[in-house]
């Protein structure tokens, strides 16, 4: 071989190689972030390839997938009952991705994770078009429409978590107003994407788990348990130290409480039957910020929480004068909590001082159902002792037999709860959010159910505004949706 053509050898034997180790470094070096590329157009021309695999209530779907007439993405995702159910299934776009069950358990519901590879080379082998697997909630369809169809009537804003006491499952988790995933599931739903997210209602805004608000009397359940966990008092039934008129440490301001209540050295029994602020308020300054907060935490403040749909951190605040810590142990100042954290503090207390923690994945399954993955119960915190929990239980249910919450009572169940009013905006201007927390106890002892209810009503003549009247019917609904579901 001459010169020039060895020299052109050379050359042409440089460019293969180059080839083959750019070839190489795209395949193997390059392959995982190519594959998850927002440009790369064959992604999601692959996740839309295939049936998506369901969501499962109860047994049934409460999601499907539907074949696209036009465009490249041969299927799409439909939701039954969307609206009611949008919390929890959250939303799978062609265009706008995926969030809430359908972002977090993506991988097992397009049949990309790892886990069902051996059932994807099943299917491939015997020729059967790949399909998605399940994800099987702990959710109860019974629970949900009474959560969301009482939301609905009140006509406001709002939010209702249901858990079951003794596994932490979540069997209702409501928002309103709310939206339809199937409206901004296919590529033309620009339009209803745009509707969606610009309304000043925020229907896509989960009130259940990512809106804090002031719990308001609420909390004093979590007060009173500070109280007995640190021996402050021992019992429901003995006097507290509590003045009244009683004036905040380091101010002039007096603790008001709502209308001609008995609240002077009330008993902690009575102190939460009438919701009396001077009452609670003086346990939390006695306590000090650092014992409240401890307490708090053991419920679950300050921490987020999966589900694995992420919950925000509820919040009461460290470095607080006695004065604020008083007002934040009545609910207002700075605490905040989600209506799922003020579901924990009634499961616990139900579960006899024992919280678990919530979750609403049963199980996931392979498109023929064997399952990949079960979730077991898991205990979290012990907020309060055995003792302790059954002494606030009798508290709380004298709220609902006599107090408060009596729109909560249901015949022949045992229902302990505590109302809320929460005061909210500038000079507490704005109309105050109602709350109702409960659990409700069968005759053989078990607690089926834990439900908080949190209702914003905006146009609401101020004065008609009340936990035990907004907020109570709503939870006791649940509550016998859950009951009769155990039968």
């Amino acid at each position: 071989m001459n010169k020039p053509l060895r020299r052109i050898a050379i050359f042409c034997g440089l460019l293969i190689l180059a080839l083959l180790i750019r070839d190489n470094y795209l395949q193997y070096v390059k392959a995982g972030q190519l594959a998850t590329e927002k440009d790369n157009r064959r992604v999601p021309i692959e996740r839309y390839a295939h049936p998506r695999g369901d969501i499962i209530v109860d047994g049934n779907p409460i999601t499907g997938s539907v074949q696209v007439k036009h465009g490249d993405f041969k299927y799409k995702r439909t939701y039954k009952d969307g609206a009611m159910w949008a919390p929890v299934t959250g939303y799978s776009s062609q265009v706008y991705g995926s969030n809430y069950l359908e972002g977090v358990e993506d991988s097992i519901l397009t049949g990309n994770d790892d886990r069902l590879f051996f059932r994807n080379t099943l299917d491939m082998i015997t020729g059967k078009q790949r399909q998605g697997g399940n994800v099987v909630t702990t959710l109860n369809a019974a629970a949900q429409k009474a959560a969301f169809d009482g939301l609905k009537q009140q006509g406001g804003k709002g939010a209702v978590v249901a858990l079951e006491p003794s596994t932490g499952k979540i069997l209702a988790m409501a928002s309103y107003p709310s939206y339809d995933p199937s409206a901004i599931a296919g590529q033309s739903d620009g339009k209803n994407w745009t509707s969606v997210t610009t309304d000043k209602a925020a229907p896509m805004l989960n009130r259940a788990l990512r809106e804090t608000y002031p719990p308001g009397s609420t909390f004093k359940v979590v007060t009173a348990a500070a109280a007995l966990e640190n021996g402050l008092y021992k019992s429901d039934t003995e006097q507290t130290n509590s003045p009244l008129p009683w004036t905040m440490p380091g101010t002039t301001t007096q603790l008001k409480n709502e209308g001609n209540i008995p609240c002077k050295n009330a008993s902690l029994k009575e102190a939460l039957r009438w919701s009396c602020n001077s009452v609670f308020g003086k346990i939390g300054s006695d306590l000090g910020n650092d014992k409240m907060l401890a307490e708090a935490k053991k419920f679950g403040f300050d921490s987020e929480q999966f589900t694995p749909v992420r919950s925000n951190a509820s919040v009461f605040s460290d470095n607080m004068n006695p004065s604020q810590t008083a007002l934040s142990s009545i609910g207002q100042y700075n605490t905040a909590a989600t209506p799922l954290q003020m579901a924990m503090v009634a499961s616990a207390v139900a579960n006899d001082g024992k919280l678990m923690r919530p979750y609403m994945v049963d199980e996931l399954q392979s498109s023929n159902v064997d399952t990949v993955e079960k979730t077991e119960p898991k205990e979290m915190s012990r907020p309060l002792s055995s003792a302790n929990a059954q002494i606030l239980q009798d508290m709380m249910q004298t709220v609902v037999e006599k107090g408060t919450g009596t729109n909560a009572r249901i015949s022949g169940v045992t229902v302990g709860g505590k109302t809320g009013t929460a005061q909210h905006g500038v000079a507490n201007s704005a109309n105050p959010y109602a709350w109702f927390i409960s659990y409700a106890k069968l005759p053989d002892g078990s607690a089926p159910v834990a439900v908080a209810v949190v209702v914003e009503d905006e146009s609401a003549n101020r004065d008609d505004i009340s936990g035990g009247g907004l907020a109570a019917p709503i939870a006791k609904n649940v509550m016998q949706a859950v009951i009769r579901s155990k039968k």
